[in-house]
């Protein structure tokens, strides 16, 4: 899948893998962020921290009409305020697909799958 838009030099399409990479390393930018976590372990109720080549598993990219909607699992630090981790983390990926691909997005869900004590 893709998402496709058009600028004043033609017609771009970016995949999905590519903005859910993008959206998974501005996310990991922020902190209190421990790591990504997969949807579907969401369900399973297990959590396992992505690595940096799984980013797309831990991100949903949806396009409703010209409307792009981002879905980020996400684990943070233990100790920190879980409202401002969402929050940075929601302004970051919007900067940084604004920055980088040219798309903006409308909404950016976080869902926190878990809370992990760092050392």
């Amino acid at each position: 899948m893709s998402v496709e838009f058009q600028n004043n030099y033609g017609q771009v399409t970016v995949s999905t893998e590519v903005i859910s990479t993008i959206a998974g390393g501005a996310a990991m930018e922020c902190y209190g962020i421990v790591g990504m976590a997969s949807k579907k372990q969401f369900k399973d109720g297990l959590s396992e921290i992505l690595g940096k080549e799984n980013f797309t598993k831990g991100v949903v990219v949806r396009q409703e009409d010209r409307d792009l909607n981002i879905d980020m699992y996400i684990i943070v630090s233990y100790g920190t305020k879980v409202s401002e981790v969402a929050h940075n983390v929601q302004n970051q990926v919007k900067y940084a697909l604004k920055r980088m691909v040219g798309l903006d997005v409308v909404s950016v869900n976080i869902y926190i799958h878990g809370v992990r004590v760092t050392t």
